[in-house]
């Protein structure tokens, strides 16, 4: 009830539309139980063979059927009305909530799960809260109009057809207790379905590349076996339930015949009313299986919006202090301090006691072994996530103590797998400064040397790129996330692998364009190739998420085997061994 509650709150803004489409809905009721009284009247008339009144009683019964039909259509527009409006403010509110919640919420959730939300449970309680809850209250206005009238007519002629009523209702309470869980189990099922489909279509390439069709046929038919089995319970529940709920009025409808045809052959009831009297009962039973029908809506919005509010009552863990100031002026210093993080509870650290000091217009190069914290140290610069213990500063400030995003549009990243949008390469560049003018995105690109293919494409920077950008090449892709983020003129750029999917010719020219950004600019470089980390004024070498050693690439070669056997890999490549001058650095351990 406290989630029925709740979506019942999302109408508040349409409550006036609320209020219009429920008197329309009344209105529209008394005109359909008049019009089985007018037609007793006019059987009435057509035993007295009275054709003046026939006339009259017959018109008048149209009358009703077209004031009806007027006032059901606008019910009908204005109840859509106020479905779509319910619908835009949850998508809206949904979105908003996704863009507010911390990477980590996103490490831990399937894409598919989260978009079955946004769509799938959306419109379960969009169609309840602008149809259903109306269907409710029609059918429920109707019943009582049709049981006061039959009340009218013959009392105990009411009681008798009325006596399955209250069958009926501990049958409707019976069934909403049984088929809330099981539809939202069905929900559930929905999503992960929904997951599957989601990463298969992403990992196309993949599934294709190792000829897995039939194993993700198969994988994916166990899903919809989940989906089926679980829709089987919940659709078993509705065969036991909804024809009792519409078999138990029948029993009052051959009452009616029994009893009330006998009191028409005694003379006891006129054939006009036992007309209305029946024609009423008749009324009563479509009112009935629709509040079936509406109680699974309801049932099935109530279990979807508890996936809904689940998502919306998470509180992102990640946000600026109250009246939070921005970054201060200052030219890109970044010091850790005894920083330690584990991206979950008992999980293992990601890094343990860093103490790292870059200064300001330094370029740093992070090397070690896949896993061992390189980009974790890089992410808690830029407060993609925040350290378990320890803090992280900028110019001076704890990233924690300042408006977050002033931190991160001081911080450019650029990694291995670039993620690119399904719009032209203009926007795509441009969309680390949306003032961006043509000539300053063309000047980014020609720094990531990315003007010479882009002007190759059908139509050159207004060419729009797959999804995710898998029409480009990898090293396409990567040059372009380079020049968005040159665009950007951060104070702090971080090249994750940033040169890793672009051959040697390439490479040369995309580190003769960073040579010039780099100059003054905070940079961490994370690269596992020699001639990239040649680009640094420092190296530091990380082993299982702590700093080991750190200095010019000559005293490196000293003190740490790490090193030495990435230099002598890097050789057995071909890779440049770096000779930079050793920069002003500070301890690690």
């Amino acid at each position: 009830m406290r989630t029925f509650g709740r979506l019942l709150g999302f109408l508040r803004p349409y409550r006036r539309a609320v209020i219009a489409s429920a008197t329309l809905a009344g209105l529209a009721m008394v005109a359909t139980v008049a019009i089985p009284y007018l037609s007793g009247l006019a059987v009435t008339a057509i035993g007295g063979h009275d054709r003046h009144e026939l006339v009259i009683y017959g018109g008048l019964v149209a009358a009703a059927g077209l004031i009806r039909l007027g006032l059901s259509a606008t019910r009908r527009v204005v109840a859509g009305r106020v479905s779509l409006g319910v619908e835009y403010d949850l998508r809206n509110r949904l979105f908003a909530q996704l863009q507010s919640l911390e990477l980590a919420f996103f490490d831990r959730q399937q894409t598919g799960q989260l978009m079955s939300r946004v769509t799938v449970d959306l419109q379960s309680v969009r169609f309840f809260l602008g149809y259903g809850l109306v269907f409710v209250m029609q059918s429920s206005l109707t019943i009582l109009l049709a049981a006061i009238a039959m009340f009218v007519i013959q009392p105990e002629l009411a009681a008798i057809s009325l006596i399955a009523v209250p069958f009926v209702v501990f049958s409707t309470y019976r069934y909403s207790r049984l088929a809330r869980p099981a539809l939202q189990e069905v929900q559930q099922r929905i999503g992960e379905l929904t997951a599957d489909a989601q990463e298969n279509i992403v990992g196309v390439r993949v599934v294709k590349a190792f000829a897995r069709e039939a194993h993700q046929r198969a994988r994916f038919e166990r899903s919809v076996a989940r989906v089926f089995d679980q829709a089987m319970i919940e659709a078993r529940l509705q065969a036991r339930y909804n024809p009792l709920i519409g078999f138990l009025p029948q029993l009052g409808l051959a009452a009616i015949l029994l009893v009330g045809g006998r009191d028409v052959i005694h003379h006891e009831l006129s054939i006009g009313d036992f007309t209305a009297f029946y024609i009423y009962l008749l009324m009563l039973l479509s009112p009935m299986r629709t509040l079936g029908v509406s109680l699974t809506m309801a049932q099935s919005a109530t279990a979807s919006g508890a996936r809904i509010f689940e998502l919306l009552d998470r509180a992102p863990t990640l946000t600026s202090p109250a009246g939070a100031p921005p970054l201060p002026v200052g030219n890109g210093h970044v010091r850790f301090e005894g920083v330690s993080m584990r991206y979950a509870a008992g999980s293992a650290a990601a890094l343990h006691d860093v103490d790292l000091e870059i200064a300001g217009g330094q370029s740093v190069a992070l090397v070690g072994a896949t896993g061992s914290g390189k980009t974790t140290l890089a992410a808690l610069i830029a407060r993609l996530y925040d350290p378990t213990e320890g803090r992280v500063l900028i110019d001076g400030a704890d990233v924690r103590k300042i408006d977050v995003g002033s931190v991160r549009r001081a911080v450019a990243i650029t990694g291995d797998d670039p993620f690119l949008f399904s719009t032209t390469v203009h926007d795509n560049i441009a969309y680390a400064r949306a003032d961006a003018t043509r000539a300053e995105v063309e000047t980014a690109a020609r720094a990531a040397q990315a003007d010479e293919f882009i002007r190759r494409l059908p139509a050159g920077y207004d060419t729009r790129i797959g999804e995710r950008g898998l029409s480009l090449s990898g090293g396409q892709r990567q040059r372009l996330a380079i020049a968005r983020a040159i665009l950007a003129d951060p104070r702090i750029l971080i090249l994750d692998d940033a040169t890793s999917s672009v051959d040697a010719t390439t490479e040369r020219e995309i580190k003769l364009a960073l040579a010039a950004v780099m100059a003054g600019r905070t940079t961490v470089i994370i690269a596992h190739r020699l001639s990239t980390i040649a680009l640094a004024d420092e190296i530091v070498v990380l082993e299982h998420g702590a700093i080991t050693a750190h200095g010019s690439h000559e005293e490196l070669l000293e003190v740490s085997e790490l090193y030495r056997e990435t230099v002598a890999q890097g050789r057995a490549d071909g890779a440049v061994v770096p000779r930079r001058r050793s920069a002003q650095r500070s301890g690690g351990r």
